[in-house]
């Protein structure tokens, strides 16, 4: 077996092993217990002499730190950062055990193969790959699996930039997610996520009067309130809005010149997307464009008989660049209208936009360890939708970036499907190609 091959093997083992920990985030404190990952990479990584700390604000929301010391204070740092927790999943809809983690014809199935097991499980053995060699960098190499970063980091990487910030503080991190193949054959382009959107979550309260369900003329039902204000924050449709990485993303895009000037024209970009044939590109490329409402989740209680008097809906907001806490209530108040007046609006997480500058020696060494794979492609910066923790290290000044190296055979839109979505799977050769990035990486970042 070649190292190539040992290390590819070591990889695939580990991610079937936190695959099958099910280490599920559903946003309660008690959820994820990500301490059965921890416990594994502690493991794996312990049999290689590494130290490593552990922290755990939460009972079972456990976060591990591993460092490889450099040789001099002065030169950058590097941290590779993987999450360790997944979303939940309902079996139903499923081909497989989502949690069984069966490598199928090259493919491991389950939930956080692509989001982001596969990553962690990589910048684990790339990590331990580089100690065992007895790399000694001249910054320090950190690696930090990292706990809750699907609900927001309270638990994981906001808890540890509050409290334990020495133990991850770095210059140049690494994450999720990067490295698909988006361009053409005659003009191959990998890209890396740079920045990515602000969060913004509200819970919202509806309040009502009670009352006999069997008398609901001219009643104050707060149900039926919610479902006015749910369906506005659906109806509701904020005018596109380009920010500084949309050109450059379009032109990566490999589309003809009439889509690449629809998609660049804000008069003319709503129509496009409405009638795109792809639903999935038409949703991540208006997301891209413009601050959206989700409205996901409703709580309430009741009986059959009774008018409810009061309805709690949670709303997934996500904001571009330059918009605050004031910019979000002025989308709500326009959205609702009339029932602004009606609802009690409270913040669940406020955090802006982000994005890192590509002018660094990371980005250089990323372009130099994807040419050894692909020594055609150059790389893509891409604004992403989505949030990840490289906002908590681009608050502290670190440049970030989401970085993996996937094969050029995964298609964008069936990968971008997997995400949270049913049959999540990755190949192995996605593998084997972001634990050598890792490594190279960080040869190149840190070496002598």
């Amino acid at each position: 077996m070649t190292g190539s091959d040992d290390l590819t093997s070591q990889t695939v083992d580990l991610l079937q092993a936190m695959i099958r920990n099910a280490c599920v985030n559903d946003g309660t404190p008690e959820s994820g217990q990500e301490v059965r990952n921890a416990d594994l990479l502690e493991a794996y990584l312990g049999n290689a002499g590494l130290d490593v700390e552990r922290f755990e604000p939460t009972p079972g929301r456990t976060s591990l730190v591993a460092r490889i010391e450099g040789s001099d204070p002065s030169a950058p740092s590097l941290c590779l950062m993987g999450h360790t927790d997944v979303v939940p999943v309902n079996p139903d809809g499923w081909s497989r055990d989502p949690f069984g983690a069966e490598l199928v014809d090259g493919e491991v199935w389950g939930r956080g193969a692509v989001d982001m097991l596969n990553l962690t499980a990589s910048q684990a053995v790339a990590f331990r790959r580089l100690a065992d060699t007895g790399f000694r960098p001249r910054g320090d190499l950190i690696f930090f699996a990292v706990a809750d970063e699907e609900h927001g980091s309270a638990h994981g990487a906001r808890w540890m930039a509050e409290h334990e910030l020495d133990s991850i503080r770095a210059d140049y991190v690494l994450t999720e997610n990067g490295g698909l193949h988006v361009g053409t054959s005659e003009a191959p382009v990998v890209s890396m996520n740079v920045g990515e959107k602000g969060v913004a979550w509200r819970r919202l309260t509806v309040r009502g009067t009670p009352g006999h369900g069997s008398m609901p003329f001219r009643t104050d039902n707060a149900l039926v309130k919610a479902a006015a204000v749910a369906q506005r924050l659906a109806d509701y449709r904020p005018p596109p809005r380009f920010h500084e990485l949309w050109r450059s993303q379009v032109a990566d895009l490999g589309l003809p010149e009439d889509m690449k000037e629809q998609l660049l024209d804000t008069d003319r970009i709503d129509d496009f997307l409405a009638t795109l044939p792809n639903v999935g590109a038409a949703g991540h490329l208006h997301a891209c464009t413009h601050t959206t409402f989700s409205v996901n989740a409703a709580e309430m209680t009741g009986k059959t008989n009774v008018i409810p008097d009061r309805v709690v809906l949670d709303v997934d907001i996500r904001t571009l660049p330059g918009e605050d806490a004031a910019a979000v209530q002025e989308h709500l108040d326009v959205a609702l209208g009339d029932l602004a007046g009606e609802v009690e609006v409270a913040p669940i997480i406020d955090d802006k936009a982000s994005i890192s500058r590509t002018d660094t020696p990371l980005w250089d060494a990323l372009l130099r360890a994807t040419s050894r794979h692909f020594p055609d492609a150059r790389l893509s910066a891409q604004f992403v939708v989505g949030f990840t923790d490289a906002r908590v290290f681009r608050e502290l000044g670190a440049v970030a970036y989401g970085a993996g190296l996937l094969s050029p055979e995964i298609d964008s839109g069936e990968f971008a499907r997997r995400f949270h979505g049913n049959d999540e799977r990755i190949d192995v050769e996605s593998l084997r190609l972001s634990t050598a990035l890792y490594e190279d990486v960080a040869r190149d970042m840190l070496g002598s």
